[in-house]
């Protein structure tokens, strides 16, 4: 009989244009916590999706108590013993919290043909009970918090009766006190025997409660060592240690006066982004780095105007400006390329034509009523040659094209009302190599003109070979600035992890 209760094997997963994971592997012991560990993109979230049936592997094993499987999906998964709370919560706020436990396999009466509602809510108070949540099962999952919500998530997890927990992040959204009632069911569940995936970020964290931690980087497997043996700095050097090539264009701008400052900047939501004061100069590339709940998104869409303020000022050319809503930062000069281009950035089903011009209609109004066709086509065809964006015509749909092109569509539409303030979220999230490339010819370009660029990225690389200084975020603070010259993983890594 194998030590292990699990184990994946040389796991292979390619999206477009992305090799997620590359023969992967990790193996799990039951009754421990193991912690599975690596930067944003390293693939740690799909290797679990294929292990609990999300995602399909296109190469590689899985051996589950000594036998070979096929898990063909996330119902399959449960009915395995196999349960995971996802990162990203997906409740049914109108339903009540009973009901959010055992959706997709209800107790049912009446030979199948009835919810048995006693039942359900009876058996989700003893689990509940399990989980020391005292919360009405009957009641509206909706009435909750985000992070009792995720606790729910828990509970619904236990009452599968698992064998295997996966938990993604689990803390992002918990309190001090809410992680420690988190650790105590963590604790009994390994107790008990449960083996349990433990995704964090946060080093305390994984030192506290972790027996072996197994480390991910681009998709590989680095390696898995006894919790015990690990210091933080060791973890650290493991996640980001590849090295850097020459995947970089030369950049020639000079950075000149501070254009554009934010001053005590703090999100409506407390738990958001919080007292952000940074500047950003003329001509000067400025990273943004941070793991995953860092609110450096967050902190970019407030400054747009897609998200409420409660205080903070932001001063443009040495004016106040006034951001309520976007169109008040694109009247003062500022673009946004958003994070997830297919949900935010992109209009799909529309031309290039109509995708390049979308923000800037105004200009190309005959008699303010009419579009001017001729202009239009002609700022599409000139954005097609500086920019390189292959596609067959103006009128093509945008979702026919690949990323890297539809990233350069989405600058085009920016470039049309000539800013001087870009700020570029995951500007090269996923695109192959070689669109890559092009892409920081441009933002290398647009800085040399004197613009002043703001760039989110979760590749520490980028960072470090397209910033001329990096701005740190941990939990919604700003933590830090690293000159570009003197950037490195190691002391990024440190900031982002700097939580109070």
């Amino acid at each position: 009989m194998s030590e292990y209760r699990l184990e994946m094997h040389d796991v292979v997963k390619t999206f477009p244009g992305v090799k997620a994971l590359d023969h992967a592997q990790l193996k799990l012991r039951p009754g421990t916590v193991h912690a599975l560990m690596g930067e944003n993109g390293a693939g740690k979230s799909t290797l679990m999706k294929c292990m609990f049936g999300i995602y399909h592997m296109d190469e590689g094993e899985v051996i589950y108590e000594g036998e070979k499987v096929q898990i063909k999906g996330p119902l399959d998964a449960l009915h395995r013993g196999i349960a995971m709370v996802h990162q990203e919560l997906q409740p049914i706020p109108e339903r009540s919290i009973g009901e959010n436990i055992y959706v997709g396999r209800y107790p049912m009466k009446l030979h199948g043909l009835v919810v048995d509602h006693e039942k359900m809510y009876e058996d989700a108070a003893k689990v509940l009970k399990e989980v020391h949540l005292n919360y009405d099962p009957r009641a509206k999952l909706g009435t909750l918090s985000v992070s009792q919500m995720q606790l729910v998530e828990i509970a619904k997890a236990v009452s599968a009766d698992c064998k295997v927990l996966i938990l993604d992040e689990p803390t992002s959204s918990l309190t001090a006190a809410e992680v420690e009632a988190l650790f105590t069911i963590v604790n009994e569940l390994r107790e008990k025997g449960v083996s349990i995936v433990y995704i964090s970020h946060k080093m305390d964290e994984i030192l506290r409660i972790s027996d072996e931690v197994t480390i991910m980087r681009d998709g590989q497997y680095v390696g898995t060592w006894s919790a015990k043996e690990l210091t933080t700095d060791f973890i650290i050097t493991k996640m980001v240690g590849r090295e850097l090539s020459n995947l970089f264009p030369k950049r020639e701008n000079v950075p000149g006066e501070v254009a554009f400052e934010v001053e005590d900047f703090t999100s409506i939501n407390p738990k958001s982004f919080r007292h952000a004061s940074f500047n950003v100069r003329k001509g000067e590339i400025l990273g943004v780095a941070g793991l995953v709940g860092a609110q450096r998104t967050e902190l970019m869409e407030g400054l747009f105007g897609l998200r409420s303020h409660t205080a903070g000022r932001i001063i443009y050319q040495g004016r106040e400006l006034k951001i309520n809503q976007p169109k008040d930062a694109i009247n003062a000069g500022i673009a946004m390329l958003t994070e997830d281009r297919r949900a935010t950035g992109i209009l799909g089903v529309l031309s290039i034509a109509d995708n390049v011009s979308i923000a800037s209609l105004n200009q190309y109004l005959i008699g303010g009523i009419m579009l001017d066709d001729k202009k239009i086509e002609q700022l599409v065809q000139d954005n097609v040659a500086k920019l390189s964006i292959k596609t067959p015509s103006s009128k093509t749909q945008i979702q026919s094209l690949s990323g890297g092109n539809q990233q350069k569509v989405l600058i085009s539409r920016w470039l049309a009302n000539d800013p001087d303030i870009f700020i570029l979220d995951e500007p090269t999230r996923g695109i192959d190599v070689g669109a890559k490339y092009e892409i920081y010819c441009i933002i290398a370009a647009l800085a040399k003109q004197g613009k002043s660029i703001i760039m989110i990225s979760s590749e520490m690389s980028e960072l470090i070979g397209m910033s001329d200084r990096i701005m740190v975020m941990c939990d919604g603070r700003i933590t830090g600035f690293i000159d570009g010259a003197e950037a490195n993983q190691e002391n990024i890594m440190a900031l982002a992890t700097q939580f109070e």
